[in-house]
This record gives structure tokens, C-alpha cells and sequence, in this order.
């Protein structure tokens, strides 16, 4: 298998957590004897200091000829007086609007070694699989007209949706739960909003085409709180732009760390890649960040661009011994210190390849 990755690293931790999934997958190519060639390019706010934009046009032309992207994370306090164009996050905006994916993936797994790390009861949480899909390029982020006016003191934007936006992302919802548990649930406002009863509207048309998967439908504000009494009761959740961004981002109590999630955005162009933590520039080059949710992300590279399972499914299968076998990042070990051993950043990511070297080598013998 051949691949080609532009890899963006950005802001704060981004670097560092980037660094081990890209070694990791390296390791992973020469074991099986792929050929990833990796090319790297700015985007945020590195981009913006060193190039004068936060989506330089070398990034966007590399990424364009690229097989995937593997992002870090951008932004930044110091570029928070900036105009809302001008931000780190303006270019993770644009970078998804050019390549055209359009529905995320957010997988919320509890890896059983880690349902002590999540506040809520370890019997609520173990044995949690979601995943999310959340359409990315529509809702609230894109909508227009939208402004801030100053002078009137007024601020709009606009939710706004066609149906086949909606019936694409509920089509790659419903494939994926065919090849999980088969049940989807779909989010929504539908008793308040216009678009959510176009979007509930739309899902329920789709499902007509998959007979064999399970619907449901949740008024988004229960389903805030159903993530929190019952998160195994779910398997495919469907979203739309802003209620996915929150509900995934909740996800992170169930799994223990924020830094635990990976994300994939495929159905455009290119596919791209990013863990769903932020750039944290509070623990940037102290060895502190968490690189399993990038490593994870790049599971997800080899499974949804390269479609290469079996390697895919290694490197899940490694961070879940490692994780058996006592070890952790400071924010997996904070509320349970004893026992384990802390790895800083670039000693988790050598202890995840030191196991899927041990794994592949096992299974060629």
C-alpha cells in the first residue's frame, strides 16, 4: 500500500502528539511493508506568524494532493484579539471546507483500563462504544448572512441546512451502523427549530433504505443527559454541525480524557485527520500532552483511506495493552496515581510501537 500524508502539526501540543502518530504509522508501514511518504506544512497559528495567514496556499495545494491529512491542533491566547477570519481556527475551517468532507467521525470507546478515570461510576461507563457523526459543513459554523454589529449591539447567524446535505451524512451514518450494532440515533431540536424537523424529516426518508438498522430519534438536550446515565445504550449517533461539536466533546467524561478521542472527516476530496483535543498551549514542550488520541487517529487513517483493518485494528489493539500493563500520560493518572507508571509524551508513543512491533512480528511468525 502506497499512502501519502501531509501531516499539519499547529499549534501547542499539536508537535508533540503528532510526532508519535506519525512514528507510529511509520512502524506500522515498514512491519508491513507499505510505502507512507509524509510531507509536512503550517496551518494556525504557526502559520499565521510565520506566513501571514492561517491557511497558507502550499498547505491547502499539498493537502489537495495528498491521499489524507493528519492535523494536531491550532490556536492560541495570543491570537485571540484577532478578527474571527484571521484566527488559528479560521484556517481548520477553510482547510475542511476545501478538501469537502463532510461528515465526522468521532469514536467514544472506554478502553475497561480507563472507566475508573471517568467521574461517572465505573458500571455506567464500561463497555461504552459510540460513534459520532456530525455533519461538518453546514448548521450554524457556515450558515449566512451572520454578523456581529457593533453599533446596534446585535449579533446573528443562521442554521441552515438542505435536505441533501442531510441525506448524504445520514447515509454514511446508516452504512457505518450496518457494520457495528446496527442502531443509529439521531439528534435533534425538532420541537423548536424549523431545520431540525427538516433534518428529522430527512433521516426518517434515509432509513427507509436500510431496513436492517434500528432508529431513534433524541431531542438534543436529553440527549446531553443520556450520554451521562446511559452511554451504553448507543451506537451510531447522528448529528448535525454545533450539536455533534458539544455532544462529542462530552464524550470525553465518558472516556476518562479528552485526550483519549480521535476524529476522522471523510466524504470530500481528501479525508482529514485530527485528534478531538484542542492545542492545550498551558503544557506545550513539557512532555505532559496525551498522544494517544493522535495515535488513535491514525488508526483511523489506515482504516478509512488506506483500508488496511488489520493494521488499523493493531494499533488500537496495542494502546489498549499498554494501557493494560499500568501505564499512562499525567492526565490519565491524576485521579489514580498509584500503581501506574507516568510516561511523559515521546515514552507513551515508543511504548505503543515497542507493542505493535511485538504484536506484528507475532503474527508474521
Amino acid at each position: 500500500m502506497k499512502l501519502r500524508i501531509l501531516v499539519v502539526a499547529g499549534d501547542g501540543i499539536g508537535p508533540e502528539v503528532t510526532n508519535e502518530a506519525v512514528a507510529v504509522l511509520r512502524e506500522v508501514a515498514e512491519l508491513g511493508a507499505h510505502e507512507f511518504t509524509f510531507t509536512e506544512r503550517r496551518i494556525g497559528g504557526v502559520a499565521i506568524v510565520q506566513d501571514g495567514t492561517p491557511l497558507p496556499a502550499d498547505t491547502l495545494k499539498e493537502a489537495l494532493a495528498s491521499d489524507a491529512v493528519l492535523l494536531g491542533a491550532v490556536g492560541g491566547n495570543e491570537f485571540n484579539a484577532l478578527a474571527p477570519d484571521k484566527r488559528p481556527e479560521a484556517g481548520l475551517l477553510r482547510i475542511r471546507a476545501e478538501l469537502g468532507g463532510f461528515a465526522n467521525l468521532r469514536p467514544a470507546f472506554v478502553f475497561r483500563e480507563l472507566a475508573v478515570n471517568s467521574p461517572l461510576r465505573p458500571e455506567i461507563v464500561e463497555g461504552a462504544d459510540i460513534l459520532f457523526v456530525r455533519e461538518l459543513l453546514g448548521g450554524l459554523y457556515f450558515g449566512a448572512p451572520r454578523e456581529w454589529n457593533r453599533a446596534t449591539g446585535e449579533a446573528w447567524n443562521t442554521m441552515r441546512y438542505t435536505r441533501d446535505e442531510v441525506a448524504r451524512v445520514a447515509r454514511v451514518a446508516f452504512k457505518l451502523a450496518q457494520g457495528r450494532r446496527k442502531k443509529l440515533t439521531s439528534v435533534d431540536k425538532a420541537n423548536v427549530l424549523e431545520v431540525s424537523q427538516l433534518w428529522r424529516a430527512t433521516v426518517n426518508e434515509v432509513a427507509s433504505e436500510f431496513s436492517d438498522v434500528t432508529v431513534e430519534h433524541q431531542y438534543v438536550d436529553a440527549m446531553a443527559m443520556h450520554l451521562m446515565n446511559q452511554p451504553r445504550n448507543y451506537d451510531v449517533v447522528l448529528t448535525e454541525n454545533l450539536f455533534g461539536d458539544i455532544l462529542s466533546d462530552e464524550s470525553a467524561v465518558i472516556t476518562g480524557s479528552l485526550g483519549m478521542l480521535p476524529s476522522a472527516t471523510i466524504g470530500g476530496k481528501v479525508n482529514l485527520y485530527e485528534p478531538v483535543h484542542g492545542s492545550a498551549p498551558d503544557i506545550a514542550g513539557k512532555g505532559l500532552a496525551n498522544p494517544l488520541g493522535a495515535i488513535l487517529t491514525g488508526a483511523l487513517i489506515l482504516r478509512h483511506s488506506a483500508g488496511l483493518e488489520a493494521e488499523a485494528h493493531s494499533i488500537e489493539t496495542a494502546v489498549r495493552k499498554v494501557l493494560e500493563s499500568g501505564f499512562r500520560t499525567p492526565d490519565l493518572a491524576r485521579t489514580n496515581p498509584h500503581g501506574y507508571t507516568v510516561l511523559s509524551t515521546t515514552a507513551m508513543g515508543s511504548k505503543v510501537r515497542e507493542t505493535i512491533k511485538s504484536q506484528l512480528l507475532a503474527v508474521s511468525s
